[in-house]
């Protein structure tokens, strides 16, 4: 670089110094990275909810940082200039590839100017790639992800990428899943999210298209066997088995007969509703429309509402399957799924109802949990030999199922697959939803329309089969009109 004094007329370019091209380097990487990240984006399968965290935010606050670094270089050079013009002797930067000097210092400059922005597009992609996996999703934002990332490892959509089922087709579920990935960003920043987030309007649960882009909707499943095995709360953990055959069915008369809990599906049939809760816990309105077109309305003679008020919700498959993808299991489930296995030993007396009372204890962090259940069994079963493989896996069930900074457990996640520990089927087969005229009613407590229970019980019990269905023994007496949840909560039983 050469040194020229400068005549009094002239005035000096305050960028022509190393910091500002060093800052519209960075800038014009971050352009770079933006365009690069967009055409990723516009041409790849299928839309990815965290490259708007990318593409704009993170490359325009890089383009910003690049533009301030230009803007202090140039407060510098015009800080020095000032200096040099009051002492006569303002100086300016100037090239000349004559000199084997400036030669060497351009192509240096040049090299790494092309080095970073290759950098930058390598980088670009490779951090592209890695917001679509799966842990990105569950881990970048750990803390209010974490229970739909952990539950979704047990589940049957385990090795599903959570963008194939939380983006919407078409362009505007597109630009929406780009706003929400800043907005979860922020909220996650400013630790102001929800606690717990619940599925609103505003966060609403995927679509049946989404579904159906795996499931084929027509297809007849017919019957289903399926055994439930469960403990009692008592001092021996009495095992009790029940052995059903689902009526799966199917909703599509050129594929099977229409019947079953598929019948529900929007195939031949159409059933709407209306919910006066976001969970929707109560339905007391609901409408069907047969393959003929005709239409008939149930609903609950206790509501009074204009209807007009609610939304109108078309039946899909996430009005049973609630939780598909990131199942949390209650106390008793796991404990019983723990039993049944051989994690836990059944003989140990006490040990269901000893297990869920620790687990179901109001704990308010991680660590303070794992005390607890610690002391609690530790109480319970003195002997250290026989208490240590109970904390332990008690402890495991905990932590793939409770999350107490986030507030967050089965009680928070509605799982309306059956009616056992939430109302599901009930909550409109509960014997109140009647037609207008009075004659048709949405038939409450009519288990052979869905399941036949095969056997129940333990031991030889379970291999007396009738394939005509037994009636549902409650412990020691036949089933009788009452609602399963009035007592299975999940927890403790009342």
């Amino acid at each position: 670089m050469a040194e020229t004094v400068a005549s009094p007329n002239w005035r000096p370019n305050r960028f022509r110094n190393w910091i500002s091209w060093t800052g519209l380097l960075l800038s014009a990487s971050a352009l770079f990275s933006f365009f690069l990240l967009f055409a990723l984006d516009l041409f790849t399968g299928h839309p990815n909810p965290y490259l708007g965290i990318l593409a704009y935010v993170v490359a325009p606050s890089f383009f910003i940082l690049g533009l301030a670094i230009t803007l202090f270089g140039a407060i510098l050079q015009w800080r020095r200039n000032r200096r040099a013009l009051k002492a006569a002797e303002p100086l300016v930067i100037k090239i000349d590839l004559a000199r084997e000097r400036d030669r060497k210092i351009l192509w240096i400059f040049a090299t790494v100017a092309v080095a970073f922005l290759f950098l930058s597009a390598v980088g670009s992609y490779q951090t592209y790639q890695l917001t679509e996996s799966v842990q990105f999703c569950g881990k970048a934002c750990h803390l209010p992800m974490e229970p739909q990332f952990v539950a979704a490892q047990h589940t049957a959509h385990a090795k599903v990428e959570c963008v194939a089922c939380h983006v919407g087709p078409g362009a505007a579920a597109y630009f929406k899943t780009k706003l929400n990935g800043v907005k979860q960003l922020y909220h996650t920043a400013a630790n102001d999210f929800e606690r717990p987030i619940y599925v609103t309007a505003t966060n609403p649960r995927p679509t049946q298209a989404i579904c159906e882009q795996c499931h084929w909707p027509k297809k007849y499943v017919g019957n289903v066997e399926r055994t439930y095995h469960h403990y009692l709360s008592d001092e021996k953990n009495t095992p009790f088995a029940v052995r059903l055959l689902l009526n799966v069915g199917g909703g599509d008369p050129s594929n099977g007969p229409q019947g079953g809990i598929h019948w529900h599906m929007n195939i031949a049939n159409k059933i709407e509703y209306i919910t006066t809760d976001e969970r929707l816990m109560n339905i007391p309105w609901v409408r069907s429309t047969n393959p003929q077109g005709v239409t008939t309305v149930y609903s609950d003679p206790n509501f009074k509402d204009d209807i007009d008020k609610y939304q109108i919700r078309r039946m899909d498959c996430m009005d049973c399957h609630s939780r598909p993808a990131h199942k949390i299991h209650n106390p008793n489930e796991a404990v019983d799924l723990a039993m049944s296995t051989g994690r836990l030993d059944p003989k140990i007396p006490w040990l269901k109802s000893k297990t869920v009372a620790a687990l179901t204890k109001a704990y308010a962090t991680q660590s303070e949990a794992e005390q607890g259940i610690t002391a609690s069994l530790r109480e319970a079963y003195p002997d250290p030999n026989q208490a240590g493989p109970i904390i332990k896996e008690a402890q495991a069930i905990y932590r793939e199922n409770f999350f107490p900074e986030v507030k967050v457990d089965w009680r928070t996640h509605p799982d309306f697959v059956g009616h056992k520990s939430w109302n599901g089927c009930f909550r409109c087969h509960d014997g109140k939803h009647v037609a207008a005229d009075g004659k048709k009613s949405i038939k409450a407590s009519d288990c052979k329309s869905c399941h036949l229970i095969l056997a129940q019980g333990s031991g030889d019990a379970l291999n007396q089969i009738d394939p005509k269905g037994h009636n549902f023994i409650h412990i020691d007496a036949e089933y009788s009109e009452f609602t399963c949840v009035e007592c299975h909560t999940g927890g403790p039983q009342k």
